[in-house]
């Protein structure tokens, strides 16, 4: 059994909240400089140089990526041989959480009741997905999503019948609404399978894979390249102004379903896709 202080998982939530909101990942950043490089239309590439440099004053004055600084997801991938000490999981997560934003400056976004709307002023609380996995180690993801793109998410309880090219059409279709409202270039999270909220998951977590690391599932993998095509085609383009890139990536996960369901989610992100991820 190892042991783990609560308080170190506060501190890595705080720093990761600061991180995410000020730093793209890797592929992203790899991504995003691609694109400017690729781009056929004029305008879009102007954007997407515009997209760069705004990255890069983030990153040298520590200013946010976006105004909007998200609503803190966190998955923890814990494993079963490690035991947390001084007090609430929950509690020191959102503890994170609260100082990363009140210390970070950064944006305050979560209201306490959907319906009476009153800001908590520390984003807390966080959206909190836990699995316990093999093993003594903790692995942190956090993904600060905004909700420009996480309003145009889609869920379609599709029938067995309607088969890959009922759910690649379902795909689109949720790119193609979405538009210039999910800020262009996005990437496209997708779940199919399991049950209603399950779907939902599964495209949550597809956006925190790297746009580099496609599925190993052959179908799967062909489909993710296929719709990726077929989306910078449809000429929505850098921030919903026309062009040739429309998304970086389309990451797909599946799991088991019902023989009676096809339940199929789109969890769209935009340009930053911010997510930072840390292991303890």
């Amino acid at each position: 059994m190892r042991n783990i202080l609560l308080s170190e998982v506060t501190r890595t939530i705080k720093e990761m909240c600061i991180e995410a909101n000020h730093f793209l990942s890797p592929d992203m950043r790899e991504a995003l400089s691609e694109a400017a490089d690729s781009e056929k239309s004029v305008l879009g590439k102007i954007v997407l140089e515009q997209l760069k440099e705004n990255l890069n004053i983030a990153g040298q004055d520590m200013i946010p990526i976006c105004q909007d600084t998200g609503m803190a997801v966190v998955f923890m991938e814990i494993g079963q041989e490690v035991h947390f000490e001084g007090g609430s999981l929950e509690d020191a997560i959102n503890e994170g959480v609260r100082q990363g934003y009140v210390e970070g400056y950064l944006r305050k976004s979560v209201v306490k009741d959907p319906i009476i709307r009153e800001n908590t002023k520390d984003n807390t609380p966080a959206v909190i997905h836990y699995n316990i996995v093999s093993g003594d180690r903790v692995k942190i993801t956090i993904a600060p999503k905004g909700f420009g793109s996480e309003n145009m998410s889609r869920i379609f309880m599709l029938k067995p019948a309607d088969g890959i090219e009922g759910v690649k059409e379902a795909i689109f279709t949720a790119v193609k609404e979405a538009g210039p409202n999910a800020c262009p270039p996005m990437v496209v999270g997708v779940g199919i399978g399991g049950t209603f909220e399950k779907c939902a998951l599964l495209a949550k977590q597809a956006l925190t894979r790297s746009i580099h690391e496609r599925s190993h599932i052959t179908y799967v993998r062909e489909m993710e390249e296929e719709l990726l095509e077929k989306i910078n085609c449809s000429g929505i383009g850098p921030g919903g102004l026309g062009g040739t890139t429309t998304a970086f990536a389309v990451n797909i996960n599946t799991y088991p379903t019902h023989i009676a369901g096809l339940p199929v989610a789109v969890n769209i992100c935009c340009h930053v896709n911010r997510h930072a991820v840390r292991e303890l």
